[in-house]
């Protein structure tokens, strides 16, 4: 499983992309982000990313938890998003 390491810098489009791309091919992607401002870009690109998978009737699923990650020989904590893609819900015609 791939995984995608966010950073409050991040372009959240970006992301996305990489987010809906991985999820078309290979079903499943991790995300990690240390921090607020990279868990915000993250979250963002989620929600970016379901707008992305419309076309090909895919939405996701996630579960987040805190990791604990060695970074340059220091602990820090992250927070980890699994991803998985799931069929969208038809929307009932009315």
């Amino acid at each position: 499983m791939e995984t995608l390491r966010v950073s409050g810098t991040s372009r959240p489009n970006a992301i996305a992309g990489a987010i809906a791309a991985l999820l078309r091919s290979q079903g499943e992607v991790d995300i990690q982000a240390i921090g607020p401002a990279a868990v915000n870009q993250a979250v963002k690109a989620l929600a970016i990313a379901r707008g992305y998978l419309v076309g090909d009737r895919i939405d996701l699923y996630t579960q987040p938890e805190f990791v604990k990650l060695d970074v340059h020989e220091e602990e820090r904590t992250a927070v980890r998003f699994y991803v998985k893609g799931i069929p969208a819900p038809i929307a009932p015609q009315g």
